[in-house]
């Protein structure tokens, strides 16, 4: 039998966590948790959110203590796995990254454009202080993180420390379930190629049949995610691709599109998730409460412990199952650099994850998009880590959603002014990391 788990949760007062809960509760028999380490900076969510987990793992007769802690090292030391779901600035900067690149005929998004870029700037320093401490408290642990942008920050954490880390998504675990049941293949299995939050699906294999002509002659749309306004690919677009796109795609194939019904709509994405929020978090506080409520799915998070959940119990127990993450290519994409980070289909065991290894790829609208998109994101990297506007500015003018040098300087220096307090790297005055 495996020794018992301590598992950690980093940023426990998101209104997400009883998914995650739900996923180990769903997992207890194979997952021998002994210890659950709740931690956030915010005292009161952590209160509300981590007393509704208490109370699940209870109804759930889980023999595990559960921890709550404000304090980083307490929560690292000895896990077996750390979770993060950080959101550095809470809500409020998410809601500046949506609305003050529309000033300047900008796309605000959390993860795509320059929303999401300062979203890096912001997270980045915080996830290379917790790989550090990591290091020193639990050095074999692994770190799952779902934080955004999953894939530049698995980017930074795998170029730039030394921890053992996947990035993960529910996005691929949405887009295979949708095409599965739609085509009505209950075994399908697939090719999916891409970065995180900019992704395709070329092949759906069943009983040595490849399907993608079908889906492609129907115009096959995979489900949209439910934080992101979609109209879908019509069966021009899905055909001129040659591969089913993930719904973030829309952000790029249709930008003036996209720009206008973000500036059309009288609230941002993140102003409606903070209304969620208030609600969500007066439902915990009823102390009869021991499941996860009904209107956290209006969130983004479908099937989110599905995923974070069913990837620990992968590694834990060696299972050799294949899962979607975002890793280090290492030979993948054959296309891509060693050092670039991808999201592909992954062998999963106790050593972590083996990318699987795309052959005779030759769909070059995907290997030109993605390059270009990687190229936005070592820059990205590089603006996090060193502070340098240079890199910032150039990162800006390779991405597809920004280009223009005006535009990008102006809402660079002003998100970058509104941010302050989160970005140490840009400014001279020591910011504390465990903001």
């Amino acid at each position: 039998m495996n020794k018992k788990l301590k598992i950690a949760i980093i940023g426990s007062g998101s209104t997400y966590t009883p998914e995650l809960i739900e996923g180990m509760i769903k997992r207890k028999d194979v997952l021998p948790i002994d210890e659950l380490v709740l931690m956030d900076i915010d005292a009161r969510k952590l209160g509300i959110v981590g007393k509704l987990c208490e109370r699940m793992i209870q109804a759930a007769n889980i023999p595990c203590r559960v921890i709550l802690t404000e304090n980083l090292d307490e929560a690292l030391q000895n896990s077996d796995f750390v979770l993060s779901q950080i959101r550095v600035g809470k809500l409020p900067a998410r809601v500046l990254d949506e609305t003050i690149p529309l000033q300047y005929d900008l796309i605000g998004q959390e993860t795509c454009g320059i929303g999401g870029f300062f979203k890096a700037m912001r997270t980045i320093p915080v996830m290379l202080h917790i790989a550090d401490r990591m290091q020193e408290l639990c050095p074999d642990a692994w770190l799952i993180n779902f934080s955004n942008p999953a894939g530049i920050i698995t980017e930074a954490l795998l170029n730039h420390s030394k921890v053992k880390m996947l990035g993960l998504c529910n996005v691929p675990f949405n887009m295979f379930k949708s095409i599965r049941e739609t085509l009505q293949l209950n075994h399908a299995s697939f090719t999916y190629v891409g970065l995180n939050h900019l992704s395709w699906i070329t092949t759906i294999e069943q009983d040595g049949k490849d399907y993608v002509k079908t889906a492609l002659d129907m115009g096959l749309n995979s489900e949209a995610m439910k934080n992101i306004p979609s109209s879908g690919f019509s069966k021009e677009v899905v055909q001129m691709v040659g591969a089913i796109p993930s719904s973030y795609l829309e952000y790029y194939y249709f930008k003036e599109k996209k720009l206008k019904l973000l500036k059309e709509s009288e609230l941002t994405r993140g102003e409606k998730c903070m209304q969620i929020e208030v609600e969500l978090l007066n439902i915990y506080l009823d102390s009869e409460l021991h499941s996860k409520p009904e209107l956290l799915s209006t969130r983004g998070g479908a099937n989110y412990s599905e995923v974070a959940i069913s990837l620990v119990d992968a590694i834990y127990n060696d299972k050799q199952e294949v899962h979607v993450v975002n890793l280090l290519n290492n030979g993948a994409l054959d296309f891509m650099e060693d050092s670039d980070a991808v999201e592909v289909c992954a062998v999963i065991g106790k050593n972590g994850a083996t990318p699987i290894k795309v052959k005779d790829f030759n769909n070059q609208h995907i290997i030109d998009y993605m390059r270009m998109v990687k190229a936005y994101e070592r820059e990205t990297v590089a603006a996090a880590v060193n502070g340098s506007e240079d890199a910032a500015m150039r990162a800006l003018l390779m991405n597809p959603l920004v280009g223009d040098y005006d535009a990008a300087h102006h809402c660079f220096n002003e998100l970058k002014e509104a941010h302050r307090d989160y970005l140490p790297q840009f400014f001279a005055k020591v910011n504390s990391h465990d903001r």
